[in-house]
Formats: C-alpha cells, sequence, structure tokens
C-alpha cells in the first residue's frame, strides 16, 4: 500500500516522502496514529510539489551562499585586541568576534556557528573557515592586530 508520511518514521522514510508499506502495518500503525495518510492521486500529487518547492526553496539557499562566497572571496578579517608582552593575548579571539568583523566591515551577517577558528592566544595571521552551506564553504584570513 503506498502512504505519504506525514512524520519521520525510522526505518520507514521521512516527513512528506511516499512509500510503499504493508497493509496490516499501514491499516493498524500508521494511519490510525496519523502518522501517514494514504496515497491517493491528491495525497501523491501534494506530496510532489512540497517535494519541488523543498528542492526550490533549498537550491535558492545554495545560490545565496555561493553569492556571500564571491563577495568574501579574498576579505581578510582585521581584527583588534587588548595584549600583554610579547603579543599574548588577554583571552581568546573566538568565532563570534569573526562574525562580528565580517559583519562590520562587509555588511553580511554571518552566524558564528557557521564559522570555525584554530584557538587564537597570540597576535597573527590565521584562517577560519565558513560554512555557508552543506555544499558551500571557504576560507578567510583573519589578521589579529594589537589595538592602541
Amino acid at each position: 500500500m503506498k502512504v505519504v508520511l506525514l512524520k519521520d518514521i525510522k526505518g520507514t522514510g521521512k516527513a512528506g516522502q511516499v512509500v510503499e508499506v504493508s497493509n496490516g502495518y499501514a491499516q493498524n500503525y500508521l494511519l490510525p496514529n496519523k502518522l501517514a495518510r494514504i496515497g491517493d492521486n491528491s495525497a501523491l500529487n501534494e506530496a510532489k510539489n512540497a517535494q519541488v518547492a523543498k528542492d526550490y526553496h533549498e537550491e535558492q539557499l545554495r545560490l545565496a551562499a555561493v553569492d556571500t562566497a564571491q563577495k568574501l572571496k579574498g576579505y581578510t578579517a582585521t581584527i583588534a585586541v587588548k595584549c600583554g608582552s610579547e603579543g599574548r593575548l588577554f583571552g581568546a579571539v573566538t568565532n563570534a568576534e569573526v562574525a562580528r568583523a565580517i559583519s562590520r566591515d562587509m555588511g553580511i551577517d554571518i552566524d558564528k556557528k557557521k564559522i570555525s577558528i584554530e584557538q587564537v592566544k597570540v597576535l597573527g595571521n590565521y584562517t577560519a573557515k565558513l560554512k555557508l552551506h552543506p555544499t558551500v564553504s571557504l576560507n578567510i584570513a583573519v589578521r589579529v592586530i594589537a589595538s592602541n
């Protein structure tokens, strides 16, 4: 029996997916618990349209990430921090500070969770990795300088 899943079900499929299951499983578990609906023509058409819309939305997010990556290509984030003698920082430079520098310099808001940088405790040049989308990532240079 064909059904359209309304929720993710481990071992069966994800929400919105059309799957073939046994009649007993559908009638005794999936349908009474409102985990799926019968895969008639209207339900199959709805599922297909929802998948097309989801694919389109995902592609738009990917294109936006590619556009942002193009804008940030070659960009160097400069972060001024207080430091002691021999260039050792009071604290460390975090991914949140890199996100603020990008926002300040380029006007592009990037979630700090999408930025990964090694631990920065000394003045110098570093590389931060930005993961803008599951298929789009880039490295930017980060320059840590002493503030006066």
